[in-house]
């Protein structure tokens, strides 16, 4: 439980008041004090502790959801957030992810349906203009938390329906025996539209990770094309890096 002191609230101080509060929360949960998970008191018993407004309180845990640094549950109240750690190097579904750290994966639907690929799509997924893809655009949230927007297309003849598709895409493809092997993908860091930012309740402008994936079965066909936005106060792709080889010059 987080317990500050009036002491680190200083009146006299330049910086403004929800600015103390949010710096003396980021060096509690900094210092490990406060860990990934815990709750935070309420307003009111930050606001008796600090001996500062509600107001006040509410603008500096504002200032930390806004970071990244809190999560808020309707309902259940204001929590240390995690950073999710994904190994880039690892050709996996949102929804494995997700369920392999104990987290509950799901999906509110923007679009679901099926058409003809534009130009780009029929290069990509090497399909000719008048195939049918399924596409797939939905904000991939974990434990009701909205983390990523994600639009993906398939090759219709992968799939029987665009309903075939529920929680996981990677699943309903393994379901009828077209599950990837092999992946390529570009990360770049980005900010977030206006349209991106309400989608996945981050200001206007926030840190994003925008990731485009192409993946193939084992004969090389391809089966995805997904371009995804991730937030990037709660996502770290990791990728392991090694020393090139010497080329051997004794012989």
């Amino acid at each position: 439980m987080l317990r500050l002191e009036r002491t680190e609230i200083n009146e006299a101080s330049p910086t403004p008041l929800y600015r103390q509060l949010a710096e003396a929360i980021r060096t509690r949960i900094r210092l490990g004090d406060i860990k990934t998970g815990d709750a935070l008191p309420s307003e009111r018993e930050l606001s008796d502790a600090a001996r500062i407004s509600r107001v006040t309180v509410r603008r500096a845990i504002e200032t930390l959801l806004d970071e990244g640094l809190l999560s808020r549950k309707h309902g259940s109240g204001t929590y240390v957030a995690p950073r999710i750690e994904q190994q880039a190097g690892l050709l996996s579904g949102f929804s494995s992810d997700m369920g392999n750290r104990g987290l509950r994966p799901g999906s509110v639907w923007i679009e679901r349906g099926a058409g003809n690929p534009t130009p780009e799509e029929a290069m990509t997924l090497g399909l000719g203009i008048d195939e049918f893809v399924l596409r797939f655009a939905r904000v991939r949230t974990a434990d009701g938390e909205p983390l990523a927007i994600e639009r993906a297309v398939v090759p219709a003849r992968f799939l029987e329906s665009p309903d075939a598709v529920g929680t996981s895409l990677y699943a309903a493809l393994e379901a009828q025996g077209h599950r990837p092997v092999r992946g390529l993908q570009r990360i770049q860091a980005g900010l977030a539209t206006q349209e991106e930012a309400r989608l996945l309740s981050v200001v206007p402008h926030a840190a994003v990770l925008r990731i485009e994936r192409r993946s193939f079965l084992a004969d090389g066909s391809p089966i995805e094309f997904t371009r995804s936005a991730y937030r990037g106060d709660r996502y770290d792709f990791v990728t392991e890096v090694r020393e090139p080889r010497t080329p051997d010059t004794s012989r």
